[in-house]
């Protein structure tokens, strides 16, 4: 059986970590390098970073922070925001990431996922996605957001990632916006329907606030890894606990 993986998330902000709740209301967590090392000695599986606000201003990839934390750590890294182009993503694997996320280009261009698999791999190649439940007239309905949860594209999650899997995404990031930052728990719902509508790996975001949040998305919830950032960063719980916590349950994971 494969192992699980626990993944801290950082979002960056202008060379900072910060966390907020539902996509706003953010607060310093600290250096990137910092929190790098402190989650390698941790015994994270991966590490996950997010400029969270590079697509809403246009502003450049960050491959210099990436080069700066490769030189100080060694697990696995994700790096996602402002990656607009081939180039972009070229320039980040290029710097120390293993993968490459994108989210609000690929929607614009979605040629853009199939690029970055033709030259990386599929291994390499991430689809971020943020999610959320809206209502209309009455209706439930789950959309793909941009720019940093800010606008809503009106696609239909699932049929996005079924698209996206098709283009040569080998991943999925779904991160729940309605749960972000919450800590009252994944969306479940929506993580084990995403999982089962697809057969690459689902990792799964937003909402996590206890090991017990991290065992049922794990398990109902079906998503193959669990990314979190509020309950790691402030210290709420470690990395050590959440898989001391999942091993004791049968979930295999990872321990050093």
């Amino acid at each position: 059986m494969l192992t699980r993986r626990i993944i801290p998330c950082l979002d960056v902000d202008r060379g900072r970590v910060v966390k907020g709740v539902k996509f706003f209301d953010h607060v310093d967590a600290g250096d990137p390098v910092e929190q790098a090392k402190r989650y390698q000695n941790d015994g994270a599986d991966e590490l996950v970073f997010y400029d969270i606000t590079a697509s809403h201003e246009g502003r450049d990839i960050m491959a210099d922070l990436v080069a700066h934390v490769v030189e100080e750590c060694f697990m696995p890294l994700t790096v996602g925001g402002g990656i607009r182009t081939i180039d972009d993503a070229t320039r980040l694997i290029q710097a120390g990431a293993e993968k490459v996320s994108v989210n609000s280009a690929a929607v614009r261009n979605p040629k853009l996922i199939n690029q970055i698999a033709e030259k990386f791999g599929r291994c390499a190649t991430v689809l971020g996605l943020d999610a959320n439940r809206i209502k209309i007239d009455g209706m439930e309905k789950w959309h793909v957001f941009v720019n940093g949860g800010r606008v809503d594209t009106g696609i239909d999650v699932m049929q996005w990632v079924k698209q996206a899997e098709a283009s040569g995404a080998g991943e999925i990031v779904l991160n729940v916006m309605n749960a972000d930052g919450t800590t009252a728990g994944y969306d479940l719902e929506m993580t084990a329907a995403v999982s089962e509508a697809v057969k690459i790996p689902v990792v799964a975001s937003g909402g996590a606030g206890s090991p017990q949040h991290i065992f049922d998305v794990l398990t109902t919830g079906r998503a193959d890894a669990a990314l979190a950032a509020s309950i790691f960063h402030f210290n709420k719980h470690s990395v050590p606990d959440v898989k001391r916590f999942l091993a004791d349950r049968g979930v295999p994971v990872r321990i050093i």
